[in-house]
């Protein structure tokens, strides 16, 4: 019943992120996002865990839709809400302080949460390569890859093959910002 719970999460995900759009040039939809997070645990990570697949498509739902935690709990568990809560952003704070606060936060996060904070990373990366946010300048997608890097420095390692792709995804990245000459 594994791929069940794995498939339910992928159809609420669908349903509580319908209509939002990426920020990237393309305003791909934004399920994309999470469902490349799951694939890269999976595929790269060799991550079979269920739960921990899971809590990677529905990782961004508490934080970027009008799921609440209770909504999680109720529908596949107290262990999928609490990934989500880990790798979930506090809202109220200001765009700096929650950045401050994942850095802070990454050597505290359990071994499944620094799963999913390692897809999401280069995930957004890879975004960043392939179809940069509509108006982010030079420099801010810059600062987004020296604060990724930050992040994920922070985490416990427990993931070779993802930390790998990590490093060369954002190596990558830095190549294609240098060779940048315009500004946006």
């Amino acid at each position: 019943m594994s791929h069940v719970l794995i498939l339910r999460a992928a159809d609420f995900a669908a349903r509580r992120h319908r209509g939002q759009r990426r920020k990237d040039e393309d305003s791909s939809p934004y399920i994309n996002h999470p469902l490349r997070v799951a694939r890269l645990l999976a595929e790269v990570g060799g991550v079979d865990d269920p739960e921990i697949i899971a809590a990677a498509l529905l990782h961004d739902t508490v934080e970027d839709t009008a799921t609440v935690p209770e909504d999680i709990a109720r529908a596949f568990g107290e262990r999928v809400r609490d990934l989500v809560l880990e790798v979930s952003d506090d809202t109220s704070l200001s765009a700096r302080d929650r950045k401050r606060a994942q850095i802070e936060h990454a050597p505290c996060l359990s071994p499944g949460a620094a799963l999913i904070k390692l897809g999401d990373k280069i995930s957004n990366i890879r975004d960043i390569i392939d179809s940069p946010p509509r108006g982010w300048s030079r420099e801010r997608r810059g600062d987004y890859l020296d604060w990724a890097e930050a992040v994920i420095a922070g985490c416990p390692s427990v993931n070779q093959a993802l930390e790998a792709l990590f490093r060369d995804t954002l190596a990558e990245g830095r190549r294609a910002l240098a060779a940048t000459t315009d500004d946006a």
